[in-house]
């Protein structure tokens, strides 16, 4: 993926909190005022950062830390899932590292060299509603962090984590929303672009390192509205990190993860241009059940939109339906939201609006019918231009 938020930053840590009680005007100035010095900071020091580079190679389980020297990195995971009386459910977590001062002159435990940031989602398929929540923290006195040796990253008590058994230990919970789950890696990582250097423009260095485990058996418990169910299915990792993202006139991107039946999986992506035209760097890969990649370049697939959807509170028009093309692999595909209203306020962290959520797909792969579920994420659509956050 490209990301899911940008980085709007739309609180500092603790002071989150207090914009968040305060609520109205006093909150908007908050977080405008706020945001306005992050951007600020990251813009000064942007050069200090290293930028991706395509003679790195990834190594796991080693790369799966964090990588203190780009300025911007995320992990973030998303599944579908199924409960034992046959409710299905999708999610989200994702954890952000942005820097800010990569060598702080202040001594101070307090000083910001980074913020983490942190969105949680569960999509109740079977009743139609998603549910969410969004957080922001400095490092601080353990508040957030992310380890650099070994695999741990967390945001108060959102965390995620390696066990002894190589296994991923995802917990969140918000309210009466809670998930605890075990994943499996297993497939090997798909290694994206060029073996894991994705490319999002023209200008030196405006690229990722960018990896997917794209299916990982998946067991644990969900709560949603305190009821406790357990669920079993399938989830997809994506880590990225680099220094500089989108180019000027990016103004947002469409990103699909799929899971098929027959044990293949795709990831997609465009970038939106802000005429509405698809930029030239759009990528994807697919993989086959043994686990081999084959990378799509722009010219490799098409994706037309189809109905959408209008949310009534950030009045976005996303596209909860797209026909997919990948010509060279025989597939043509039929993609819709498992529901319409699956979008995201970040108010509380990135303060992005975007759409992240279940989908469900049908089609072909060369004549014969296939099908899958996945993830869809959709940004630019609402609120702020994404180039404006990640340059």
């Amino acid at each position: 993926m490209i990301g899911a938020w940008g980085l709007g930053l739309g609180a500092w840590g603790r002071e989150s909190r207090f914009a968040h009680l305060s609520g109205g005007p006093l909150r908007t100035r908050v977080a405008a005022l706020v945001a306005a010095f992050i951007l600020l900071a990251i813009s000064t020091f942007a050069a200090d950062w290293k930028p991706a580079d395509p003679a790195c190679r990834i190594e796991l389980p080693r790369d799966h830390a964090a990588h203190p020297d780009a300025k911007i990195e995320w992990w973030y995971y998303t599944g579908n899932l199924t409960a034992a009386d046959g409710r299905r459910f999708g999610y989200q977590l994702t954890f952000f590292r942005a820097g800010v001062d990569p060598r702080p002159v202040n001594p101070s435990r307090w000083a910001v060299r980074d913020l983490y940031l942190a969105h949680f989602a569960i999509s109740d398929l079977s009743r139609g509603r998603h549910l969410y929540a969004d957080r922001l923290n400095r490092a601080g006195v353990g508040w957030a962090g992310a380890l650099a040796a070994g695999y741990r990253v967390w945001n108060e008590d959102w965390e995620v984590a390696l066990d002894g058994a190589g296994r991923h230990r995802l917990r969140a919970a918000d309210g009466g929303m809670v998930l605890d789950l075990v994943l499996e890696e297993g497939k090997p990582a798909a290694l994206h672009g060029e073996s894991g250097y994705s490319r999002k423009g023209p200008s030196p260095g405006n690229a990722s390192h960018y990896y997917s485990l794209t299916r990982m058996p998946t067991r644990g418990t969900l709560t949603v509205d305190g009821e406790r169910v357990e669920v079993t299915g399938a989830s997809w990792m994506d880590h990225e990190f680099g220094s500089s993202f989108l180019e000027p006139g990016q103004r947002g991107w469409d990103w699909f993860s799929v899971q098929f039946d027959d044990g293949t999986e795709m990831m997609l992506f465009q970038i939106r241009r802000g005429d509405g035209r698809a930029d030239p760097f759009a990528s994807g890969t697919l993989v086959d059940a043994a686990g081999r990649v084959t990378h799509l370049d722009a010219r490799s697939f098409a994706l037309e939109p189809g109905a959408t959807w209008t949310s009534p509170a950030s009045g976005g028009r996303y596209p909860v339906a797209w026909k997919v093309l990948v010509p060279g692999a025989g597939l043509a595909l039929d993609v819709r939201a498992a529901f319409p209203a699956q979008e995201l306020r970040t108010e509380d962290s990135t303060a992005v609006t975007y759409w992240e959520g279940a989908i469900e797909v049908s089609g072909v792969r060369a004549g014969r019918p296939l099908t899958g579920r996945g993830y869809l994420e959709m940004t630019g659509y609402a609120g702020r231009d994404m180039s404006e956050v990640l340059r």
